[in-house]
């Protein structure tokens, strides 16, 4: 994906002023007078996903390892946007590597979620990239990624299901052709 270029907020601000209109809201209420701008710096913010290279993120922080063992990080936070409704959904992604002499810094991990998180999203397509950017940087052995959310498009509208919890996951390389790597991988992420 390319890098896109900064939103332009005033330009938001003035179409969140128009929706406030729709929606039968007076934006110069009390209430909403800074509405239009709190929600034009949000959108940036929540968006700026776009904005971020895979390259920038990782930041050369690869390191030799003679290790060809499971790397996992299990449990980082994420937070994204229903590309159907611009509604969050949230959870928790764990994800698992077998390197092949590359290992990536812990925190480079938790920074990819962020920025495929950080654009709107279905929870399917933002497993799949987390997992083929992580083989990618690091031409690892296999991948595995499972990402656990809750999206407020099903609790707050639509069926109203508040406990439903959708799990989606990516396996790649061994992950993916080795039974007993996968079997791990899922047994220590649980």
């Amino acid at each position: 994906m390319k890098k896109t270029r900064e939103p332009n907020e005033k330009r938001i601000e003035r179409l969140v002023r128009e929706l406030l209109v729709e929606l039968g809201e007076d934006p110069a209420r009390e209430g909403l007078v800074k509405t239009p701008a709190r929600v034009a710096r949000s959108l940036a913010f929540l968006t700026r996903g776009y904005r971020q290279s895979l390259a920038k993120v990782v930041n050369g922080a690869r390191f030799a390892s003679g290790t060809n063992h499971m790397v996992i990080l299990k449990d980082i936070e994420l937070y994204s946007l229903c590309e159907h409704h611009l509604l969050p959904f949230y959870g928790k992604c764990a994800i698992g590597y077998i390197s092949q002499g590359k290992v990536l810094g812990i925190s480079k991990l938790a920074r990819i979620v962020d920025m495929y998180a950080r654009r709107l999203q279905i929870q399917e397509r933002l497993t799949e990239e987390i997992a083929d950017a992580i083989m990618s940087e690091v031409n690892a052995e296999g991948v595995g990624v499972v990402i656990r959310a809750k999206h407020l498009c099903m609790m707050m509208r639509g069926v109203e299901k508040q406990n439903s919890e959708m799990t989606t996951s990516a396996v790649l390389g061994s992950f993916r052709t080795d039974e007993k790597v996968r079997q791990e991988f899922l047994s220590l992420v649980r």
